[in-house]
């Protein structure tokens, strides 16, 4: 079974920084994308940043230029480098991993992490 455990989130001010990351444990394989997704009270759950196994990034356009994406195979860690906080950022952040297998694709998420941008 695979668990994801993420870390990092608080509160911080305006212009601020955090940094999100998310461990994986168990068998996640050598073909994978790992991701994190966003939800504000009262919004849905949206697309932040993924990241594949080779290194691929792709970004929602509201967080380009601001947030990064970074993952250490070896420890089956990814990061979420997040620069220049907007309020709009609030929501608790998820992590989310897809393993691509022959017989399938498997979907797994973190528990969330809270993240609150208030002065």
């Amino acid at each position: 079974q695979v668990q994801l455990v993420e870390s990092g989130g608080g509160l911080v001010q305006p212009g601020g920084s955090l940094r999100l990351s998310c461990a994986a444990s168990g068998s996640i394989g050598s073909s994978n994308a790992m991701g994190w997704y966003r939800q504000a009270p009262g919004k849905q759950r949206e697309l932040v940043a993924t990241i594949t196994s080779g290194g691929m990034t792709n970004y929602a356009d509201s967080v380009k230029g601001r947030f990064t994406s970074s993952r250490d195979n070896a420890k089956n860690t990814v990061y979420l480098q997040m620069n220049s906080l907007k309020p709009e950022d609030t929501a608790v952040y998820y992590c989310n991993i897809a393993i691509y297998r022959d017989s399938g694709t498997s979907v797994y998420w973190g528990q969330g992490t809270q993240v609150t941008v208030s002065s």
